[in-house]
């Protein structure tokens, strides 16, 4: 196996590093974590491999241990990405455009993540102003992706899907479980069924294939289209 992955599968920064994999066809070794009610990622032997007690936790078969979700989507890339379109490097304002975005999906991890948390798992939380900074994140992504597509470019950095649109994908789909739905967001639903569309797609709880969303009658299925629900 080229890796290892110990992970949660309802955690969204798990299902990114999962995601990434798949569309990348890239087997590994997937090591369940009882991240609730077991808590074992604050237990040894997690700790071992990452003090902090967060998932997921990533070891290569040279025995590099990464704990960082954005920087695993970059090694990824990195080592299998043979076109060099989901982490372009030979182009550097695009990547410090996917730079910009791998730091805003941190930002989505802390307020729809943790206020996902707080929803479904009851996590202690000051929920009035994570659900502020949850929808204020939405609304910036929402802008971003309107102003994208009026340039032709239906991708967060381009014309074509990149590691930022896996890192901000998890949270944004995830959404409705803290009770924030999409109907709102024209340009995040239609981009969201782009990345649906992707050869390699998968699924986590929460997260529905496309043959199980319900369009509304007339909406056009184009994974450009503002109407799709």
């Amino acid at each position: 196996m080229s890796f290892t992955l110990y992970n949660y599968v309802l955690s969204g920064n798990c299902y990114k590093v999962r995601l990434m994999a798949s569309l990348l066809k890239v087997s590994y070794e997937a090591v369940s974590v009882d991240f609730h009610p077991g808590k074992a990622h604050k237990q040894e032997p997690l700790l071992k491999l990452n003090p902090a007690g967060t998932l997921p936790v990533l070891v290569t078969a040279d025995h590099e241990i990464l704990t960082e979700t954005q920087a695993m989507l970059v090694w990824l890339a990195q080592q299998y990405d043979v076109d060099n379109t989901w982490w372009p490097a030979h182009n550097q304002p695009q990547i410090t455009g996917i730079m910009q975005w791998l730091a805003f999906a941190s930002r989505l991890s802390a307020t729809v993540g943790e206020l996902r948390l707080h929803t479904m798992l009851n996590k202690p939380l000051d929920a009035a102003p994570t659900r502020a900074g949850a929808i204020k994140a939405l609304r910036e992504l929402e802008s971003h992706l309107t102003e994208q597509r009026i340039h032709g470019h239906p991708w967060l950095a381009g014309s074509s899907p990149t590691i930022a649109d896996i890192a901000c994908f998890p949270y944004t789909a995830l959404s409705p479980d803290a009770n924030i739905e999409h109907d709102n967001y024209p340009a995040i639903r239609s981009w969201l069924h782009a990345v649906r569309c992707l050869d390699g797609f998968i699924t986590m709880p929460g997260i529905f294939e496309l043959h199980t969303l319900r369009n509304p009658a007339g909406a056009d299925a184009s994974p450009l289209s503002d109407t799709v629900a």
